[in-house]
């Protein structure tokens, strides 16, 4: 089975949630028979081809961006090239020049789309886009929503429900296997072995002043993996605030990374927008073993995170409420450990690279089959 994966970033361009879920499509559906091939823009000047693991990436040159959508003139060509030779493309929304090319292709081959999120922040520019949108989505066979949470919520989901089907997001706990002794010792070292930590993009959504705020009630120990556009902002904030215990590690290493996580007392997840529809930093946590904050904003975070079980679900946009969630783990850690071995089977569960590979696969039959019996009959 041949599978098209088209989206408008990828690696090692970008390490994005989207980015993640068609990595570990493309990695984990091997076993199962499928070739992947992935098409996405770079900002580099030339259009070009890369192998990572077993799969094919080609690299579209970005010519403009508007309004956060990204456009290129020769992935349009390059997209027919491509979806010739699939047997179905799965496409990553959301993505407006998406829509665009598989209309200007006019595309008759088994298509799905993987509803990453809603459009939340272009409110005027999503009036005019609607149209369009509407027409797309009416055009694939088959919606996968990441959560239950994520498609009762979503307002756009619920007019197409009768094709979504839902695959919640899995990670391969190998890829997070133990890390190196000597990474544990450095980290350790440098952090200490009890802080909460943060993990992502420094972007608008992500709650990050929030989680300033709540600090500014007490100031745990507090580390912050990654980097992004408001990353001079809240360095300024802390300094405003006079938060001691924050530290900043920018962009680690994967190694760096697993052993940050593995030495963390918990992991805060603050996201107060929809733009955060599933989160996958909390299945890093679950896979550690850790148990999470985060808010309740009706979307996959929800899903992962169980209030009262695999961790606390405080309310968006709520910096006291946070605080005392981060208060009561700290003070608690026998109940806290028992959430984090709870997140850890909540993973097994239902968060694995396997079952969700194995969903997608049967997913991908299903309407393969499907679009066969209903072209056959055609002829008839």
């Amino acid at each position: 089975m041949k599978v098209l994966h088209f989206y408008k970033t990828y690696r090692p361009d970008t390490y994005g949630g989207v980015e993640q879920v068609i990595y570990q499509l493309a990695n984990g559906s091997t076993m199962l028979g499928v070739k992947t091939t992935v098409l996405t823009l770079t900002p580099r000047l030339l259009d070009d081809v890369i192998r990572i693991n077993e799969h094919t990436v080609y690299r579209c040159h970005r010519n403009f961006q508007i309004a956060s959508t990204d456009f290129s003139l020769s992935s349009i060509c390059k997209f027919k090239e491509l979806a010739s030779k699939a047997d179905i493309i799965h496409y990553h929304f959301p993505w407006p020049f998406m829509d665009l090319v598989h209309f200007f292709n006019k595309i008759q081959k088994p298509t799905i789309l993987t509803y990453h999120s809603d459009i939340v922040r272009q409110i005027i520019l999503r009036k005019f886009y609607q149209p369009i949108m509407n027409r797309f989505l009416k055009s694939i066979d088959a919606i996968v929503a990441t959560s239950p949470n994520y498609l009762n919520s979503s307002k756009v989901l619920q007019k197409f429900r009768e094709k979504v089907e839902v695959i919640p997001i899995g990670i391969d706990e190998l890829e997070h296997k133990k890390p190196k002794n000597e990474k544990l010792i450095y980290w350790k070292k440098k952090l200490g072995d009890k802080y909460f930590l943060f993990i992502g993009v420094l972007r608008y959504y992500k709650g990050l002043h929030i989680l300033l705020k709540a600090l500014s009630y007490f100031d745990f120990p507090m580390v912050i993996i990654g980097s992004g556009p408001l990353e001079n902002k809240l360095k300024l904030k802390v300094e405003k605030l006079g938060l001691k215990n924050i530290k900043f590690l920018g962009l680690l290493s994967e190694e760096d990374k697993k052993a940050v996580i593995a030495l963390s007392y918990s992991v805060i997840f603050p996201s107060h927008l929809r733009s955060e529809a599933f989160g996958i930093s909390l299945l890093e946590a679950s896979i550690y073993g850790k148990p999470m904050i985060s808010c309740e904003i009706s979307t996959g975070t929800s899903y992962v995170n169980v209030d009262g079980v695999t961790g606390l679900i405080v309310p968006p946009s709520s910096p006291y409420k946070l605080h005392l969630a981060m208060s009561y783990l700290w003070n608690e850690p026998l109940k806290a450990e028992q959430m984090g071995r709870n997140a850890y089977q909540r993973y097994h569960k239902y968060f694995t690279s396997e079952k969700m590979c194995e969903k997608y696969f049967n997913l991908y039959q299903k309407i393969i089959d499907k679009k066969n019996f209903a072209n056959r009959n055609s002829y008839i």
